[in-house]
């Protein structure tokens, strides 16, 4: 049965919104807090060891009333309520949506096709914890007899962006005398220099794919299954220096790996959530299984708040409708993630895909046109080297980009002043954007009268300030689950399916039938377009001249 989902600008709380929307256009920051004493204390919400301060945002009380009544008419609250119960809200794949479940502890029931789920996912981390703990004491050996110290995690989407993104946040948590590296990208280089240092005979590769038939990760698997018996010379080698992630035992048999070596996860995970499941198992070497399930537990202790707390005092609701204020009535197309944390130098690319495969759709979930604008593009750096790259852009240039801006107040690892001036930029720079510099105060300066509009601040710049006490796994799990829920509130509201990522495929599928077309060289058999037949003969004519 067709899905028909309320046409979203005709609701009467959308309808409120546009004509509210030009009244807090006009209105500046500067007056708001002058205004409103209050308002940095009054427009925060605290929960699970996250503070959010979301005053800084051109918003008044009667734009949040409106967009709170926006997410109770487009029936969040159902739909918050249906993923929960392991309801099929992937329409086009009618698959439930449970990395809720991922980390839902024992004990806890969520039923999935009449069956709970929460032993399956436990029985996993139970075997996950057990080979890590094998690794990382050196029980586990490679094919001579040597320890393993070099695990090379190979994937791509969330199998490969959840797992590097959080081995590189949880570092400080990490085994020194373990080396971590992450192949995803089918050029030759990238497997090349993660390889190049290292001895095959003290090397682990986790091979993660569920179907195990990805074109990128299976190349890149076989290449390395080359590489791995190029020094150990017997393909019995393989048992010994390969896991899999996978659901495809057959697959996993026919290449070599022992399936009692297959770590499970299932349909209702998406790839760009499955940082939680089986998919993190390099990231349970490298810091323990204890420690991942501090992880864990900050994933579910967001996942409570946002199924229990009220809407007005909910992060994910709050996050979520915020950037939904800016996209679809500012007309916003950026949002920029600012994480003052050097660990944090991978999450604005973690989010790219969590925001951007999710909510990056045209149509509503029952197929119709959408006339309104959906996923914004997320980007970002860590503080405060973006500082010195496009902060002049936010500051200066003629896009409005709201900004997210995370800092800790704990330092991991505490070295002289350098934290106190890190935050001193937090606060300054989200203090910079929301109230600027007038010409009269630069005036006042004694700016010669010439340079006076290029030292000019607009301000009225939107930010949000996220603080946590310190970067552990348990916090780690907490900021995730934070952006994961907001993409789901935006994409609840939209009335689009965040679950499937159906744009990924058609370039795929072309790039299959290139494929062959570069390996034969049947040039006159190509029939795409002018541009791509030529870039193919191109591509042949050079690579033959190359090879003599």
């Amino acid at each position: 049965m067709k899905t028909i989902i309320p046409q979203l600008t005709k609701l009467v709380s959308w309808q409120a919104l546009e004509a509210h929307y030009p009244k807090v256009r006009e209105l500046h920051l500067r007056r708001l807090f002058a205004d409103d004493p209050t308002r940095g204390e009054r427009m925060t919400a605290e929960a699970v060891g996250i503070y959010f301060d979301y005053s800084k945002h051109r918003i008044t009380d009667e734009t949040l009333r409106l967009l709170l009544q926006l997410a109770e008419e487009s029936g969040l609250r159902a739909r918050i309520d249906a993923m929960f119960r392991g309801e099929k809200i992937n329409g086009t794949e009618k698959r439930a949506v449970l990395h809720v479940a991922l980390r839902a502890p024992k004990g806890q029931a969520i039923v999935v096709d009449g069956k709970d789920v929460v032993p399956q996912v436990h029985a996993v981390l139970d075997k996950m914890a057990d080979f890590s703990s094998r690794v990382r004491s050196g029980e586990w050996k490679g094919y001579t007899g040597k320890p393993i110290r070099n695990v090379i995690n190979i994937g791509i989407g969330g199998s490969d962006l959840g797992p590097v993104m959080a081995y590189e946040a949880l570092r400080h948590y990490s085994r020194r005398d373990l080396t971590f590296r992450f192949v995803s990208n089918i050029d030759g280089t990238d497997f090349a220099e993660a390889t190049r240092d290292l001895d095959a005979e003290e090397t682990l590769f986790i091979i993660s794919s569920k179907t195990f038939t990805t074109l990128e990760t299976m190349t890149n698997a076989h290449t390395a299954r080359d590489w791995a018996l190029k020094t150990l010379q017997d393909s019995a080698a393989v048992a010994s220096h390969f896991v899999a992630v996978s659901t495809n035992a057959g697959e996993v048999a026919r290449f070599g790996i022992d399936t009692a070596n297959m770590f499970e996860f299932w349909d209702w995970v998406g790839g760009r959530y499955s940082l939680d499941s089986a998919i993190g198992l390099s990231t349970m070497i490298a810091i323990g299984p204890e420690e991942f399930r501090a992880m864990l537990d900050g994933f579910h202790q967001m996942d409570e708040h946002f199924r229990t707390a009220p809407f007005e005092r909910n992060l994910p609701v709050l996050m979520g409708l915020l950037g939904l204020w800016y996209n679809n009535f500012f007309g916003t197309q950026t949002v920029a993630v600012l994480p003052y944390e050097q660990y944090l130098k991978r999450f604005p690319a973690y989010l790219q895909q969590l925001t951007m495969e999710s909510n990056g759709k045209h149509v509503t979930l029952d197929g119709s046109e959408i006339d309104y604008q959906t996923g914004p593009i997320y980007w970002g750096e860590p503080g405060t080297n973006g500082q010195h790259s496009f902060y002049q852009l936010i500051h200066q240039g003629t896009k409005l980009i709201p900004c997210d801006f995370i800092g800790f107040i704990q330092p991991l690892n505490p070295l002289g002043r350098h934290h106190d001036l890190l935050l001193a930029n937090v606060f300054a720079q989200a203090e910079a954007l929301a109230f600027g510099k007038t010409p009269q105060e630069v005036q006042a300066e004694g700016t010669p009268a010439g340079l006076v509009p290029h030292r000019t601040f607009e301000g009225n710049r939107p930010s949000s300030t996220i603080l946590l006490e310190r970067l552990t796994p348990e916090a780690l799990g907490k900021l995730v689950a934070l952006y994961e829920h907001s993409v789901f509130i935006q994409g609840a509201i939209w009335g689009i399916d965040s679950f499937d990522q159906w744009g990924v495929e058609l370039g795929k599928a072309l790039a299959v039938r290139i494929i062959s077309e570069l390996e034969t060289g049947a040039e006159g058999q190509l029939k795409h377009d002018s541009s791509t037949n030529t870039l193919i003969q191109r591509y042949r004519r050079s690579k033959e001249l190359s090879h003599g």
